[in-house]
């Protein structure tokens, strides 16, 4: 063992720490980690740098913005009451499997950090009207997404990662649906066991949630109801209005008579007004409901409005402002502003009024649609005390959410037809996107996550300094030596469980990068094919359960869930040991 093999095992083994204890960002660390490689003479700069350009970093950054085209078309919300169900009657494990299989789903085909980061908000909402734990839908929810990943090559990050080191190392690159034997079944038992196991150990939280509400502030809108809803002739109950995510209908107009409270068996009519309280972003999506119609006279259409034009604003009434004494009909308020009042908010007030006839008060915090310029044009204007951006609900025309999910099946189909390369295809997909407008530059640009490219970038060369020091053979040695006594299964449960336990402490990118010139050591020295052991870790080290800071969507929902670390620990380790023995079992049966 020479200086290059202790001077690596120490970087190792201090790179490891400083990502356990998050002293400074990842990226910083695993740069400092590449750079200290080149001066110990470890890697040379042509294999440090080799990451930056490798196919599978690329990708991944053309399908951040595909995944980007399909979130910014505002097709999740409509997907809102199939995911969530219009009843509150149905029990809790029907509830979480609705919800599971749709999201394990579309996360095998698009980044699973923006499927989550979608539903948490919706998620929370409806838990808390349905007076629902949210912290028994939470960690399901993220779990879901992450065995969706394991689905597709393009499901996750780590995926490609470990399709970019396996071309660098000479290896043929995965196929689109190669993982799928082992990740589909992985899945769907994954799925049954967070639905029949997982869900009776998770805690039940809510308390400090419905606390929250209370001093939330809330909007009041008024939609009528025309010939074309659904819902006529149904009740509020069976029309799903009783249990809407963020959203309270508390009384009907009809006929110049005031129905409230709306009771759940009172039938819906053509040209009833709902009067509804809730947040901005709920009633936003509310009013794109077909068949429920905010202003006869506007010029914008409300229901396939483009969010990367057509902006939500707040903004309140200044003491000076013409508007104080009209109501909203006659301030011409479209024609002045060339923007459209979606609701109104008064000091916690209920107003009873359709909007049209509300009179407009200093102090009254108007929900707005405009087109992006509005906050430059009237900031400094004396109308208003304060104009901000209000929450941003994803919205594009029919024909751009239609264009969204046929790039990423096109996507697909060139792939997995070899009429070019996943690069390529990705690539091909994010120009059609932005020339048809699905997706504007700046919503490109900042669908892209430098950080995790920076990471990724910096893996392949990580990998480099651990095999060219000897490290990774240092390792596989020991992992061959403790498996060994229970033959070729011991050996892939050994791989599974040193990629997994990574996985839990620092990034799943980060873990692929370390671990795969390991399992390359392993197979060389067992002189055995080293695609199965490939296909271990790539579903090891998305087997981030156990732990919030082990991967996004964890991290994401650590917070709405109302969790702590324990909780994770005591539902995460169980999953972990079962999806490690179906995988292993699965790839033996496949491959041994």
């Amino acid at each position: 063992m020479d200086f290059q093999f202790w001077y690596t095992l120490i970087l190792l083994i201090l790179t490891t720490y400083f990502l356990v204890k998050e002293i400074f960002e990842t990226e910083l660390t695993l740069l400092s980690f590449l750079f200290l490689l080149i001066l110990g003479k470890v890697i040379n700069v042509k294999e440090a740098f080799v990451g930056f350009s490798n196919e599978g970093m690329l990708t991944i950054g053309f399908l951040f913005i595909v995944a980007a085209g399909l979130s910014n078309s505002g097709l999740m919300g409509r997907l809102q009451n199939f995911l969530f169900g219009k009843s509150n009657h149905s029990g809790y494990r029907k509830k979480l499997m609705r919800i599971l299989f749709p999201v394990t789903t579309v996360s095998a085909f698009i980044n699973n950090t923006p499927v989550v980061a979608l539903l948490i908000p919706t998620l929370k909402s409806w838990t808390e009207r349905s007076n629902l734990s949210p912290s028994k839908f939470f960690i399901p929810l993220s779990y879901a997404a992450i065995l969706g990943g394991m689905c597709t090559l393009i499901g996750t990050s780590t995926n490609l990662i470990i399709y970019g080191l396996m071309e660098e190392s000479g290896i043929k690159g995965m196929e689109m649906f190669e993982i799928s034997k082992i990740g589909v079944p992985v899945a769907i038992s994954g799925l049954l066991f967070i639905v029949f196991v997982v869900s009776r150990f998770l805690p039940d939280r809510k308390e400090a949630l419905i606390k929250l509400e209370e001093n939330t502030r809330e909007f009041v809108v008024a939609l009528k109801v025309t010939p074309e809803y659904k819902g006529i002739g149904k009740t509020i109950e069976e029309a799903g209005l009783r249990h809407l995510a963020g959203l309270f209908l508390f009384q009907i107009e009809r006929n110049g008579e005031i129905i409230a409270p709306a009771r759940p068996d009172e039938v819906i009519r053509v040209g009833d007004r709902l009067f509804f309280t809730g947040l901005p972003k709920t009633i936003l999506e509310l009013q794109k409901t077909p068949g429920l119609k905010l202003i006869e006279d506007a010029a914008l259409d409300l229901k396939q409005y483009d969010s990367s034009q057509i902006r939500p604003f707040e903004v309140v009434i200044s003491n000076s402002s013409p508007l104080i004494g009209q109501n909203v009909r006659e301030s011409n308020f479209r024609q002045k502003y060339d923007a459209v009042i979606i609701a109104i908010h008064r000091n916690g007030e209920r107003i009873k009024k359709k909007i049209g006839d509300i009179v407009l008060k200093s102090g009254d915090t108007l929900l707005l649609l405009a087109h992006k310029s509005f906050l430059k044009k009237y900031y400094h204007s004396r109308d208003f005390l304060l104009v901000s951006e209000s929450v941003k609900v994803p919205s594009k025309p029919l024909k751009n959410q239609i264009i969204a999910v046929g790039t990423i099946a096109l996507m697909v189909t060139m792939f997995v037809l070899h009429l070019m390369p996943i690069v390529v295809a990705a690539g091909l997909s994010v120009m059609i996107l932005l020339l048809t407008r699905t997706i504007s530059l700046e919503e490109a640009r900042e669908a892209v996550d430098f950080r995790v490219l920076v990471i990724i970038a910096t893996a392949f060369g990580i990998a480099a300094g651990i095999k060219n020091s000897g490290v990774a053979q240092f390792f596989a040695h020991f992992i061959i030596l403790g498996g060994s006594a229970f033959g070729i299964i011991g050996v892939l449960a050994g791989v599974f469980l040193v990629a997994s336990s990574y996985t839990n402490i620092i990034t799943n990118n980060a873990a692929a990068a370390l671990v795969f010139p390991i399992v390359l050591a392993v197979t060389t020295e067992m002189q055995v094919d080293p695609r199965p052991f490939i296909l271990t870790l790539a579903i090891a080290v998305s087997s981030s359960f156990a732990t919030p800071i082990s991967y996004q969507t964890n991290i994401m929902v650590y917070g709405p869930g109302g969790y702590r670390f324990k909780d994770f620990l005591r539902v995460g380790l169980p999953m972990q040991l079962f999806i490690m023995t179906i995988s292993v079992a699965l790839i033996y049966f496949y491959y041994f």
